[in-house]
């Protein structure tokens, strides 16, 4: 056994809770497939490694992740990726880290961008490249993590909103199933990208309502036709109403009305939405006598709405906010890189079917920070796809400087930055690291305790390039 003939010990954490009480927990580790270049149909999977003291890499006819028989604390991953060796890496516990040796392969590996030579230490979220094949390891301290393994190549993944390989998010979407079979309305949060209307349509589908999806922009409804739109008309209530209207409200009846960018309704037109959501019924334009009206509501907002201001009101906040879900940005769920493309790949039908990525797109893509999240990821395969005629989708068939512009900036090349106190400290102790390790990214995340891509950024921020101090 690889480090003395004790099993390593799982890392913990202490927590303190409301009352001040600490408490240890247990970190779970899991590998992930991230990507398969030559198969991103495929998707990606996940494996706990809790008691895992060895994981061997190589070729097989298809993937798998089995123990060999006498050797219950290891784990063989094979993969069906032909620049794969038949021997070619493997990961193994010591103590409290984790190490990635190649074994000679024919083609190498890389670990975070760098050629490994021949052993490194892996980092909390280290981008790990076999052959055409992307893995990363992952740790979870969440109460309740999964702790099955999860392969989208042997069984169809959810729909593309329910889709993750993440443990802590996985937790909260199955939360959000749970939800969806009861009548209480879901807000979601997340930046603009992140698959919002995706999952109110899977809350939709999974609520088995008869009724319509109505999906409503707010900050696109034209300003003196608001409550129009929503709660409908009677004719002549106003100039140009030549007809009865019903609105979107009673259009979603028995359905669910998604509300997306919820954050832009006038404050007037939140105290019409609040009584329809307390009093189950809609006062047309121009009428009388309210109409009952039966909808489940999903409201959406990139923006912050927590907290009452003049913009939006408490009162509603509270009626919206049944469930609350928060959606991470593609940058902090690259582990779902792959499941993300397969699941594009599937919308998108024969076009896309066979589609292959080259090497270093896919190395460009888990690189990239995808400021505009999955819409990004989508649009730019769409174009690639469309583009490429023969063989692989590469970077020269996207359009020109979209992940090039992302890269790492090299030093000198952007405008000086000025850096107060505790900013300044930030970067010593940043170069610190960068020197003590030799500019290995991965060994400075697990030392500072943040992640990798979050160490990405403050060198971008600080003009600071690792390469300076490999040695």
């Amino acid at each position: 056994m690889p480090g003395g003939d004790q099993p390593p010990e799982s890392r913990t954490l202490e927590l303190v809770d409301a009352n001040g009480s600490r408490r240890v927990r247990k970190e779970r580790r899991y590998l992930f497939v991230v990507l398969e270049a030559q198969r991103p149909f495929s998707g990606g999977a996940r494996f706990a490694i809790d008691d895992v003291d060895e994981i061997l890499i190589g070729r097989g006819a298809q993937r798998s992740f089995d123990t060999p028989a006498g050797a219950p604390r290891t784990r063989v991953l094979t993969l069906p990726d032909k620049v794969v060796s038949s021997r070619h890496a493997r990961i193994v516990a010591e103590g409290d880290g984790l190490y990635f040796e190649d074994l000679g392969s024919r083609n190498g590996s890389r670990v975070d961008d760098i050629t490994v030579p021949s052993r490194v230490s892996l980092g909390h979220q280290s981008i790990i490249e076999v052959g055409g094949t992307f893995l990363s390891i992952h740790a979870s301290a969440s109460e309740g993590a999964p702790c099955r393994d999860v392969d989208f190549a042997r069984a169809p993944a959810p729909s593309l909103g329910l889709a993750t390989l993440l443990p802590d998010y996985e937790t909260r979407l199955a939360d959000l199933a749970q939800v969806a079979i009861v009548d209480i309305p879901i807000l979601l949060l997340g930046e603009t990208g992140t698959g919002k209307e995706l999952l109110a349509r899977a809350v939709h589908a999974l609520s088995y309502k008869s009724g319509a999806f109505v999906p409503v922009n707010c900050g696109a409804l034209p300003s003196t036709l608001i409550e129009s739109n929503l709660f409908g008309h009677v004719r002549g209530s106003f100039s140009g109403a030549a007809r009865d209207e019903v609105g979107l409200v009673r259009s979603s009846h028995r359905g669910t009305l998604f509300l997306d960018e919820i954050a832009e309704l006038p404050r007037p037109s939140q105290a019409a939405l609040l009584r329809v959501l307390q009093e189950r019924e809609v006062l047309p334009v121009g009428a009388t006598k309210p109409v009952p009206v039966d909808l489940r509501v999903v409201a959406a907002t990139h923006q912050t709405i927590e907290s009452a201001d003049d913009r939006f009101r408490a009162d509603l906040f509270a009626r919206l906010a049944g469930f609350t879900l928060h959606i991470p940005p593609l940058r902090d769920r690259i582990e779902d890189l792959g499941v993300i493309i397969a699941g594009i790949i599937g919308q998108h039908g024969d076009p896309m079917r066979g589609l292959k990525l080259a090497t270093p797109l896919a190395r460009a893509l888990l690189s990239h920070d995808f400021p505009y999240n999955a819409r990004e990821l989508q649009q730019l395969l769409s174009v690639g796809a469309a583009l490429v005629r023969e063989g692989e989708l590469d970077l020269k068939h996207l359009p020109e400087g979209r992940l090039a512009s992302k890269k790492r900036t090299q030093p000198g090349l952007e405008s000086p930055v000025v850096l107060d106190d505790d900013t300044r400290a930030l970067k010593a102790e940043l170069v610190q690291h960068l020197e003590r390790s030799g500019g290995n990214v991965s060994e400075v995340s697990r030392t500072m305790g943040k992640t990798r891509m979050q160490i990405h950024r403050w060198m971008k921020r600080f003009g600071v390039d690792p390469a300076q101090f490999r040695r």
